[in-house]
């Protein structure tokens, strides 16, 4: 069964989930730095979290813990693009191990991956939201106890559908 999104809201089995999306709305052209959710139907990834502040429950789909030198690439100018690094990174690359909470938990959405295409969108996840469901940089956000819901849920079919 794959997740739905869908007015804001994350629609799972029976569960209708309040959800965050980027800032400029859901969009079928996604560039790198447009605030926007890519629109379409994508796998899910690794689930990864911070073991110092989660007990991941049971799942089905494989985990990986943030360490402090994590990162994700989001300059097109790298061969690392929009994939996992570690850091020291000579390129522009996101930290996945923040003082706030909003990656804490988050699944990689298989957006602009096998092949990647330079400039068209990187870092895309379904992460913890912020308390106000303040808009995303282009992410799909939920509240944590949610997170926890749907987790149990998901297999290594599940996918993500955007529209």
């Amino acid at each position: 069964m794959n997740i739905k999104i869908k007015n804001k809201f994350l629609l799972y089995k029976n569960y209708k989930l309040k959800c965050s999306i980027g800032k400029s709305g859901i969009i079928k052209n996604k560039k790198e730095g447009d605030f926007a959710t890519p629109k379409g139907r994508f796998k899910l990834g690794l689930l990864y979290y911070r073991k110092d502040r989660n007990t991941i429950p049971a799942c089905k789909i494989k985990k990986k813990i943030i360490k402090k030198n994590m990162g994700w690439c989001d300059d097109s100018n790298s061969i690392k693009y929009n994939q996992e690094i570690s850091f020291p990174f000579k390129f522009n690359a996101e930290k996945l191990y923040r003082k706030d909470n909003i990656y804490d938990i988050f699944i990689n959405i298989k957006y602009n991956q096998n092949p990647i295409k330079k400039n068209k969108g990187s870092a895309i996840f379904l992460h913890v939201a912020t308390k106000k469901y303040k808009p995303t940089k282009g992410c799909i956000a939920i509240s944590k106890k949610n997170f926890f819901k749907i987790l149990p849920l998901l297999n290594n079919k599940t996918k993500i559908w955007i529209t």
